[in-house]
């Protein structure tokens, strides 16, 4: 009964998005009020459907209602609860279903927080959010409905993908979702603009929140999943440009340009253009994203489906939102005019540098992604297209950015002197070349990456510890800090997680040592610095798996520092096993232990990694994030702070 309920309230939710998307858009154009207000209920009602909707599976899940298809072939009764829920979405149905989701909660926050919008405006925001939950709908109860029934209940389900049953996983979708559906309210305010006819300086503080809050969450969900393939996979690595890795990165770099952009919207009236079109290409690689997923175009241990029926459906949604929102970028070029003019020189220039290094490596990471399809399609031929080619092509674009980030951010709006800067930044240079020299005299006969990583990390820490110190007066009053803006503090925290990710990518990727042996139990071993003994080997029943566990301990200086377990599990219901490495976690290393087969002569393979400044990755993404919190959380950056202005001045009628 439950089930039915959630089904029902699915189709009531998609019959009242299709209200939400026309009342408010006629009312808008036709400016009836009534019609306009119509927005607010329908989008807090969408919400509680879909959320009621939502419910009902989690219930399913939860009760292992296995006369539920879903349910039946991603879960089971001896699954541990945790992974009960998130098997909701770690299903193509039931992810796409926490996607619409999502969709109708910023949907109803423009509506509960937009009140200081023009009326018309807010009502064609919700309006454009509406139709594309309205094609998400359909898209979800035509090709992919997650509450079909089997005739025959079965006693017991298939299980979740193994590798989904894990805890960096479980919270991954979400986050990743808050991020790649949120970028779609920016998409709405920028469809909306173009229909009203107005893009000015209220504008880009409306839209800077909205895409500050998505951008966090994508951080968020990148840095998980990346945790996850580093600890879960086996393999050690981090990043492996992996396409569904590129899908929700592209996102990502389009959300930071477009954050950038729309400040200097907001303060100097300029790049009106550009930013409209930055928030059209976000949402719309979101788009490129989910479709790469979800049409077994290309293959990735992340896909969710294989099904082209379902990725045709998901092209033409890509098709009609971006091509339409484009062909009206194009139509309404009139109405983005640049009122503000600012010099070569100057924190406008360096935005504008920033926008374009960003926007141009998300199309090398696009090409990059897409480059063994088109030769497979218009070629014929197998081309494979690996870290090797982005890791060549992506990085001189971080390298160049990382360079002129910190410079840029304490240049003068307008027009500014590089000099009287370059002098402030002085001592963050130097420092950054000393530790370079420093790196590059302990390190001698390997690459340039650690140096060159350890300059840039370096540069771009010590420029936001000085951007914040400019603050402090030539006295150096240390109480001006405290009273700062948050989003300055903001600023600073996130610019100096970027370069704290720099550095452990660079001192990852250059410094790491690896060692693949048959280790016997009772024989040390040395790898680097530290010395290794296999103690034990035995099985262990967990509550779902039956685990090789491993017994290693690990010793510096013949002291033992830690011992590790690391483990080969095996699922018996989805009869697939899998790798949990074992890690000692260090501040400036972390000791990576992973288990393999056994072998004839009473050996196991065990491969070794030591990884300096591993944790720094994920500790630099947890300061943008913060810095992202600290920026939204200041009171200039709440929705539509200051919008309250007569008739917005400057604005340009619709014509």
């Amino acid at each position: 009964m439950i089930t039915e309920l959630g089904h029902f309230a699915l189709i009531l939710a998609f019959l009242v998005a299709i209200v939400q998307m026309v009342v408010p858009l006629v009312g808008a154009h036709k400016r009836w009020h009534g019609w306009m207000a119509v927005a607010e209920p329908a989008a807090t009602a969408q919400l509680f459907l879909v959320g009621l909707s939502f419910a009902a599976l989690t219930y399913a899940f939860v009760t292992s209602d296995f006369s539920l298809r879903l349910v039946y072939l991603n879960s089971h009764s001896a699954k541990p609860m945790l992974y009960k829920i998130s098997g909701v979405w770690g299903n193509h149905e039931g992810s796409m279903l926490l996607w619409v989701l999502i969709l109708a909660l910023f949907g109803a926050m423009a509506a509960w927080f937009g009140t200081n919008l023009p009326p018309s405006l807010r009502a064609r925001v919700i309006g454009v959010q509406a139709a594309v939950g309205v094609a998400f709908l359909a898209f979800i109860l035509f090709t992919s409905n997650p509450f079909l029934r089997m005739a025959v209940p079965p006693f017991d389900g298939q299980d979740l993908n193994p590798l989904l049953q894990d805890p960096g996983l479980a919270f991954h979708p979400p986050f990743l979702y808050l991020g790649y559906v949120g970028l779609s309210i920016c998409f709405s305010f920028a469809v909306a603009a173009l229909i009203e006819g107005r893009v000015d300086a209220a504008w880009g503080r409306w839209v800077r929140p909205w895409t500050l809050a998505a951008w966090i969450f994508l951080t968020i969900g990148i840095a998980l999943g990346s945790w996850w393939a580093y600890y879960e996979l086996g393999w050690g690595g981090f990043w492996f440009w992996d396409p569904v890795e590129n899908a929700s990165f592209m996102p990502w770099l389009f959300a930071a340009a477009l954050l950038h952009s729309a400040i200097v919207v907001e303060k100097r009236e300029a790049l009106k253009s550009w930013t409209i079109l930055l928030a059209i290409l976000a949402f719309g690689f979101s788009l490129i994203g989910t479709f790469i997923v979800r049409s077994g175009l290309l293959t990735s241990v992340h896909a969710f489906a294989n099904d082209p029926e379902r990725g045709v459906f998901i092209l033409m949604i890509l098709v009609f939102f971006t091509g339409g929102a484009l062909t009206l970028y194009a139509a309404r070029a009139n109405v983005m005019e640049a009122r503000g003019v600012f010099g070569t020189v100057s924190r406008e220039s360096a935005l504008v540098a920033n926008n374009v290094l960003l926007a141009v490596s998300s199309f090398v990471v696009f090409v990059g992604t897409m480059w063994p399809l088109v030769a497979e399609m218009f070629l014929d031929r197998k081309l494979s297209v690996g870290p090797p080619f982005f890791n060549m092509a992506f990085t001189p674009f971080m390298v160049v950015l990382g360079l002129i980030l910190p410079l840029g951010a304490m240049l003068s709006w307008k027009r500014a002197r590089v000099g009287r800067v370059a002098r402030a930044l002085a001592p963050a240079f130097v420092l950054a070349v000393l530790l370079m020299g420093l790196v590059w005299t302990l390190q001698t006969g390997r690459s340039l990456m650690g140096p060159v990583g350890v300059f840039l990390g370096t540069w771009i820490v010590a420029g936001a510890a000085t951007d914040l110190w400019s603050r402090t007066g030539q006295g150096g009053d240390l109480r001006r800090l405290f009273r700062l803006p948050r989003a300055d503090w903001g600023k600073a925290v996130a610019h100096a997680g970027l370069g704290i990710t720099m550095l452990g990518i660079a001192g990852l990727m250059a410094w790491e040592e690896e060692d693949i042996r048959v280790a016997r139990v009772g024989e040390p071993f040395a790898v680097g610095a530290f010395e290794l003994e296999l103690l034990d080997v035995n099985r262990v029943q967990g509550p779902n798996y039956i685990s090789t566990m491993g017994e290693v301990s690990l010793r510096q200086g013949g002291r033992e520092v830690a011992v590790l377990n690391p483990e080969k599990r095996n699922y018996p219901v989805a009869q697939m096993p899998t790798t949990e490495a074992a890690i000692d976690y260090r501040f400036l290393r972390d000791v990576y232990v992973v288990i393999g087969d056994p072998q004839a002569d009473g050996g196991w393979v065990m491969r070794t990694y030591i990884k300096p400044l591993a944790n720094w990755i994920w500790a630099g993404c947890i300061l943008m994030a913060l810095g992202g919190g600290l920026s939204l959380s200041d009171r200039r950056m709440r929705v539509a702070a200051g919008a309250r202005k007569a008739r917005l001045p400057g604005a340009v009628p619709a014509e």
